[in-house]
């Protein structure tokens, strides 16, 4: 898998989501099999007038590469602008937002509402393109509503527009995360362009990875939530791509080893205060379907200092150990 001159170890890509894929989530899912990261989506106005919790978005020092992060927003010249300042940060991909469904982003005609706007989709992606040296991809949803789906378009103008690789979430945006993901309608777009394909949308296990990747053609697949406290998927549906076997999935002691390194990131990243707070949905998404969770999730919310929350952590997974284990 080629995007521009950047050659991916595999055809796996975690998916761009907001509040989640920050610098140690993104870090973690690379050393667990990702072939790609890309960043939550960053606001090109926000960039452009030095949002601070925009630029803790900017933060890119250790990460390995390619780097791609992805902008949204509605202005083409002010989108451009956002895709300059990011190659300068150390962007080699700059990734642009047409697919978030959420009302907030909507709401300013940005996100998956540029999709019914096939000419500013347009411009905006002649003004990004021309604006930076690095590739630019894209990620969209299959239209606005069943009754309005234009991806196929959409692809053929961003091909001709020189986006070099396009995501699609295979669902409109009026369906927003409900139903299933319409992979007929990936392969269409696969058949209507000649630039990589991404299909994205309810990859949930190696063997579903393997069905998607037939069903569609498409030349990669792009995983989102569930990796979240789940980034073992990475490695596990590339050894099932190679080897066309399962891969042991990770015991107690690995989820739980995996858990405390990676809120350790979270709490030198973002600090005591903000680390604490932002660690408590990734704990509740590791500790998921484990004995006694509930209870576990509804302590791990009133705690207020990452020691607690690691004393609380050893203790849960402790107590999950067979006896002779943990003894």
């Amino acid at each position: 898998m080629h995007i521009g001159p950047h050659q991916l170890s595999n055809r796996l890509i975690l998916a761009p989501m907001a509040g989640v894929t920050d610098k140690p989530f993104r870090q973690l899912c690379r050393k667990l099999g990702a072939g790609l990261a890309v960043s939550e989506m960053i606001s090109a106005n926000a960039m452009v007038r030095g949002n601070k919790k925009t630029q803790l978005r900017l933060n890119h020092d250790g990460e390995p590469g390619p780097v791609s992060v992805q902008i949204v927003g509605a202005e083409p010249e002010v989108l451009a602008q956002a895709a300059q300042e990011n190659v300068a940060t150390g962007a080699d991909i700059i990734d642009i937002n047409m697919g978030c469904p959420a009302k907030k982003v909507c709401d300013k005609q940005a996100g998956s509402a540029l999709l019914t706007n096939e000419g500013l989709v347009a411009r905006i992606l002649d003004a990004v393109v021309n604006a930076v040296d690095v590739p630019v991809t894209l990620k969209i949803r299959t239209g606005s509503s069943p009754g309005q789906r234009n991806a196929c378009r959409i692809a053929q103008i961003a091909e001709q527009s020189g986006i070099q690789a396009l995501a699609v979430h295979g669902r409109t945006r009026a369906c927003a995360f409900r139903g299933e993901a319409e992979y007929d309608t990936i392969a269409a777009v696969k058949q209507s362009v000649g630039i990589p394909v991404i299909a994205n949308g309810d990859i949930t296990s190696p063997q579903k990875a393997a069905a998607v990747l037939e069903q569609t053609a498409a030349d990669a697949l792009m995983i989102g939530r569930p990796a979240q406290g789940n980034p073992w998927i990475f490695r596990e549906i590339d050894h099932y791509l190679s080897t066309g076997n399962d891969m042991p999935a990770p015991d107690t002691m690995e989820i739980g080893k995996t858990l405390i390194c990676h809120l350790q990131e979270l709490y030198a990243f973002y600090g005591e205060y903000t680390g604490v707070r932002v660690a408590r949905k990734h704990i509740a998404w590791y500790s998921k379907g484990f004995i006694h969770s509930n209870a576990f999730r509804r302590e791990i919310m009133v705690l207020e200092t990452s020691a607690q929350q690691i004393k609380a952590i050893n203790e849960f997974f402790t107590d999950q150990l067979p006896r002779d284990i943990a003894a």
